[in-house]
Protein backbone atom coordinates (compact mmCIF):
# COMPACT_ATOMS: atom_id res chain seq x y z
CA UNK A 1 0.00 0.00 0.00
CA UNK A 2 1.53 2.97 -1.12
CA UNK A 3 0.01 5.99 1.56
CA UNK A 4 0.28 10.00 1.19
CA UNK A 5 3.17 9.69 3.75
CA UNK A 6 5.15 7.28 1.88
CA UNK A 7 4.98 9.80 -1.47
CA UNK A 8 5.54 12.53 0.93
CA UNK A 9 8.87 11.45 2.18
CA UNK A 10 9.51 9.95 -1.09
CA UNK A 11 9.47 13.11 -2.48
CA UNK A 12 11.87 14.47 -0.22
CA UNK A 13 14.27 11.65 -0.32
CA UNK A 14 14.09 10.62 3.17
CA UNK A 15 15.01 6.87 3.80
CA UNK A 16 12.41 4.94 6.21
CA UNK A 17 11.11 1.51 6.60
CA UNK A 18 7.48 0.25 5.87
CA UNK A 19 6.02 -2.36 8.65
CA UNK A 20 3.20 -3.84 9.10
CA UNK A 21 0.86 -5.26 11.82
CA UNK A 22 -2.28 -6.66 11.90
CA UNK A 23 -5.46 -4.22 11.81
CA UNK A 24 -7.15 -6.18 15.06
CA UNK A 25 -4.29 -4.94 16.83
CA UNK A 26 -5.67 -3.15 19.69
CA UNK A 27 -5.22 0.91 19.53
CA UNK A 28 -2.12 2.61 21.49
CA UNK A 29 1.35 2.58 21.36
CA UNK A 30 2.18 -0.01 23.60
CA UNK A 31 -0.03 -2.69 21.39
CA UNK A 32 1.90 -1.51 18.43
CA UNK A 33 5.06 -1.80 19.84
CA UNK A 34 4.57 -5.22 21.22
CA UNK A 35 3.17 -6.43 17.75
CA UNK A 36 6.27 -5.09 15.99
CA UNK A 37 8.52 -6.34 18.70
CA UNK A 38 9.64 -2.49 19.56
CA UNK A 39 10.01 -0.64 22.36
CA UNK A 40 7.04 1.23 23.36
CA UNK A 41 9.38 4.23 23.32
CA UNK A 42 9.96 3.85 20.05
CA UNK A 43 7.12 4.20 18.71
CA UNK A 44 5.80 8.06 18.46
CA UNK A 45 2.42 9.51 19.78
CA UNK A 46 1.31 12.04 17.74
CA UNK A 47 -1.51 14.09 19.25
CA UNK A 48 -3.20 17.81 18.64
CA UNK A 49 -3.78 20.22 21.29
CA UNK A 50 -5.47 23.23 21.08
CA UNK A 51 -4.72 26.85 22.57
CA UNK A 52 -6.82 29.13 23.94
CA UNK A 53 -6.41 31.04 20.88
CA UNK A 54 -7.62 28.01 18.62
CA UNK A 55 -4.50 27.37 17.46
CA UNK A 56 -3.98 23.63 16.80
CA UNK A 57 -0.19 22.31 17.56
CA UNK A 58 1.00 18.83 17.10
CA UNK A 59 2.77 17.01 19.51
CA UNK A 60 5.40 14.05 19.52
CA UNK A 61 6.37 11.90 22.08
CA UNK A 62 7.64 8.78 23.33
CA UNK A 63 4.68 5.89 23.38
CA UNK A 64 6.11 5.70 26.90
CA UNK A 65 6.00 9.25 27.87
CA UNK A 66 3.55 12.04 28.89
CA UNK A 67 4.48 15.47 28.89
CA UNK A 68 4.84 17.43 31.63
CA UNK A 69 1.71 20.52 31.54
CA UNK A 70 4.40 23.27 32.17
CA UNK A 71 7.01 21.91 29.92
CA UNK A 72 4.12 21.86 27.23
CA UNK A 73 2.40 25.25 27.95
CA UNK A 74 5.98 26.84 27.85
CA UNK A 75 6.88 25.24 24.64
CA UNK A 76 3.69 26.15 22.61
CA UNK A 77 3.65 29.47 24.32
CA UNK A 78 0.21 29.55 25.58
CA UNK A 79 -0.66 28.42 29.66
CA UNK A 80 -4.83 27.05 28.09
CA UNK A 81 -4.12 23.95 26.14
CA UNK A 82 -5.73 20.88 26.00
CA UNK A 83 -6.19 18.14 24.45
CA UNK A 84 -8.41 17.89 21.04
CA UNK A 85 -11.09 15.81 20.63
CA UNK A 86 -11.43 13.08 18.04
CA UNK A 87 -13.72 15.32 15.70
CA UNK A 88 -10.94 17.88 15.88
CA UNK A 89 -8.19 15.56 14.85
CA UNK A 90 -10.24 13.91 12.14
CA UNK A 91 -11.02 18.00 10.95
CA UNK A 92 -7.11 19.16 11.57
CA UNK A 93 -5.21 16.12 10.03
CA UNK A 94 -7.47 14.28 7.74
CA UNK A 95 -6.45 11.21 10.37
CA UNK A 96 -8.88 9.12 12.34
CA UNK A 97 -6.60 8.88 15.83
CA UNK A 98 -4.95 5.77 16.33
CA UNK A 99 -2.45 6.28 12.81
CA UNK A 100 -1.72 10.10 12.69
CA UNK A 101 1.16 10.55 10.13
CA UNK A 102 3.21 13.97 12.06
CA UNK A 103 3.74 15.17 8.06
CA UNK A 104 2.30 15.72 4.93
CA UNK A 105 -1.09 17.20 5.78
CA UNK A 106 -0.01 20.80 7.78
CA UNK A 107 -0.73 23.66 6.03
CA UNK A 108 2.13 26.31 6.02
CA UNK A 109 2.32 28.02 10.01
CA UNK A 110 1.56 24.60 11.55
CA UNK A 111 3.25 23.97 14.61
CA UNK A 112 4.68 20.85 15.56
CA UNK A 113 6.97 20.07 18.29
CA UNK A 114 8.97 17.19 19.51
CA UNK A 115 10.04 15.92 22.29
CA UNK A 116 14.31 16.14 22.97
CA UNK A 117 14.47 12.53 24.58
CA UNK A 118 13.20 11.06 21.18
CA UNK A 119 16.57 12.59 19.13
CA UNK A 120 18.72 10.10 21.44
CA UNK A 121 16.84 6.84 19.25
CA UNK A 122 18.49 5.59 16.38
CA UNK A 123 15.04 5.08 14.65
CA UNK A 124 11.20 5.45 15.65
CA UNK A 125 8.25 4.32 14.55
CA UNK A 126 5.20 6.69 13.37
CA UNK A 127 1.97 6.12 11.86
CA UNK A 128 1.21 6.05 8.61
CA UNK A 129 -2.27 7.07 7.88
CA UNK A 130 -3.92 3.28 7.74
CA UNK A 131 -3.94 1.11 10.86
CA UNK A 132 -1.96 -1.83 10.49
CA UNK A 133 1.06 0.05 8.91
CA UNK A 134 3.80 2.10 10.37
CA UNK A 135 6.72 3.90 9.10
CA UNK A 136 10.38 3.76 11.05
CA UNK A 137 12.24 6.36 10.20
CA UNK A 138 15.56 8.28 11.96
CA UNK A 139 14.45 10.75 14.73
CA UNK A 140 16.64 13.73 12.66
CA UNK A 141 14.82 12.70 9.34
CA UNK A 142 11.74 12.81 11.02
CA UNK A 143 12.12 16.36 12.41
CA UNK A 144 12.90 17.62 8.71
CA UNK A 145 9.74 15.72 7.73
CA UNK A 146 7.29 17.15 10.15
CA UNK A 147 9.15 20.60 9.98
CA UNK A 148 9.45 20.32 14.09
CA UNK A 149 10.81 22.20 16.70
CA UNK A 150 12.60 19.85 19.36
CA UNK A 151 12.21 21.02 22.77
CA UNK A 152 12.29 18.96 26.29
CA UNK A 153 8.38 17.90 26.57
CA UNK A 154 9.22 15.26 29.17
CA UNK A 155 11.64 15.94 31.87
CA UNK A 156 10.47 18.55 34.40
Amino acid sequence: MNLPAHRFLDGLGILYERLTFSPDTEKGAASVARALGCGQGLMVKTLIFETGTEERVLVMLGGDKNAASGNLKKAIGSRNIRLAGPETVKEVTGYQIGSIPPFHWQPPGFRTFIDASLMNEDVLGVGAGAWGHEIMIAPQDLVKAARAVVVNLTVR
